[in-house]
């Protein structure tokens, strides 16, 4: 059973900093696709950051050059580093990943429906 655990979210003030973490319990996604969608209540699902099997990155237009989505060293986590924070990032977000080798050429990494795993989420209030 494969499970995502995300941390780091917390309530900040506007252009604060923000680190999420999410670590599989696995090695499964070590080279697979893995984002960062978020969610407000009652509100569509947005696909924030991808980064895939090579290690190419892809970042919704809103939180280009102030979000970085990376791997941790040991390929079973993932980060999404967030800098100057606005209201507008505040929602739920959530850690996804799909299983096998994937490339932001085919596979839009900002899409929700094209992951198949998810973690539980966590919150982040800017203010």
């Amino acid at each position: 059973h494969v499970q995502l655990v995300e941390s780091g979210g917390v309530s900040v003030q506007a252009g604060g900093s923000l680190r999420l973490s999410c670590a599989a319990s696995t090695g499964t996604f070590r080279s697979a696709c893995m984002g960062w969608i978020r969610q407000v209540s009652g509100k569509e699902r947005e696909g924030v950051a991808g980064i895939d099997s090579d290690g190419k990155t892809v970042y919704t237009d809103s939180v280009k050059d102030r979000f970085t989505v990376s791997r941790g060293d040991g390929k079973n986590t993932l980060h999404l580093q967030m800098n100057s924070l606005e209201p507008a990032d505040t929602a739920m977000y959530f850690c996804a990943a799909r299983s096998g080798y994937c490339s932001k050429i085919v596979v839009d990494l900002t899409a929700a429906d094209e992951y198949g795993y998810w973690g539980q989420g966590t919150q982040v209030t800017v203010s």
